[in-house]
């Protein structure tokens, strides 16, 4: 074990080169040296081995000032998505569910701290920001996030609490770990959950559990509105039923994939 904590096996560089790749985003699709640098606290000697190893590689451009991100990099998701049958079976369970509701609708996993869209259908934009497979919210301020956490249990929750950082994305943000709990113990008790403008002003949004064979909360599906448009009475009477019926049948087929039937 090293110093840090980690094992023997501990590739640093690796790890270095990721942080690279992740210093890339919506809000800096381009950077110079000094800003990966800067970014990833890398000296500019090490940020520009790693920029140009990428830049060799195929998943980084540059002209000379400026780096990117290419399409290759799409790669590295589509990998871990290819191997995945959720994302691909949940799809057509999601298009029948938002043309029942009108809304749009999504599957996600819990990575780390935040929630990753997996599966999308969109009908209509009603947040700032675009969502798309490989989007990641807090999970704290998210109805899947908060469908994902209750299925933790209390060792998982007490690390996620550790690493999360709660931060107040609107006035009505779930800020402390006791509230958070709490909120936790209604979606257990119920069976989904309802986040009210947290993540967003103005987005309201429904969420069920994914289960796998064993019963283990494995993914969370959605139904997100405008505000404008349903009332909080609306989404618990017309939302919440067809979601709940479409995470079953999520949970059907997956629980028929052959995975699940080799480790079920």
């Amino acid at each position: 074990m090293t110093e840090d904590g980690r094992g023997a096996h501990h590739v640093q560089s690796l790890e270095r080169g990721l942080a690279v790749i992740r210093a890339f985003g919506a809000d800096t699709p381009e950077l110079t040296l000094s800003d990966v640098a800067r970014a990833t606290g890398l000296t500019r000697a090490a940020a520009r081995r790693f920029l140009l190893t990428l830049v060799d590689l195929g998943y980084v451009r540059t002209d000379g000032k400026y780096f990117a991100l290419t399409a290759r990099v799409l790669e590295l998701g589509y990998a871990y998505l290819s191997g995945q049958a959720l994302p691909e079976l949940a799809l057509p369970h999601l298009e029948r569910l938002s043309e029942q509701v009108g809304e749009s609708s999504s599957v996600s996993v819990l990575d780390g701290t935040d929630v990753v869209y997996v599966s999308r259908v969109a009908v209509s934009r009603i947040m700032t920001v675009s969502i798309t497979v490989g989007t990641r919210f807090p999970a704290h301020a998210t109805s899947m996030g908060h469908v994902l956490l209750a299925g933790l249990d209390e060792a998982e929750l007490d690390a996620y609490l550790a690493a999360a950082t709660l931060d107040r994305l609107t006035s009505r943000t779930i800020t402390t770990g006791t509230d958070l709990r709490a909120a936790l113990a209604r979606v257990r008790v119920q069976g989904w959950a309802l986040v009210d403008q947290e993540l967003e002003e103005g987005l309201r949004s429904v969420a069920a559990p994914i289960r796998d064979r064993r019963g283990r909360v494995v993914a969370a599906v959605n139904v997100s509105s405008h505000a404008s448009r349903t009332t909080l009475e609306a989404a618990r009477r017309d939302l919440v039923p067809p979601l709940l019926a479409a995470a079953a049948r999520i949970e059907a087929d997956l629980s028929m994939t052959p995975a699940a039937r080799e480790h079920g």
